[in-house]
């Protein structure tokens, strides 16, 4: 069973946000995660291009440069 617990690395040292579970002798796996870089972007809000984009009348039409194939 893996279990996931947050720390710090710093000065060569792990400091634990809480403590490990029990206290007998276990192989750990250690990841290192990068900082994050920049600002987390906000969420698209829903129909805010509304209004912006059109489609012709014609979409559904055939396209000229194919009428050789059709």
């Amino acid at each position: 069973m893996l279990t996931t617990i947050e720390a710090t690395f710093e000065n060569g040292q792990i400091i634990w946000n809480e403590p490990p579970p029990g206290q007998t002798k276990r192989k750990v796996l250690i990841t290192f995660l990068e900082d994050a870089a920049g600002p987390i972007s906000q969420r698209r809000k829903a129909g805010s291009l509304k209004g912006k984009i059109s489609v012709p009348d014609d979409f559904n039409e055939p396209l000229e440069d194919l009428k050789d194939y059709m």
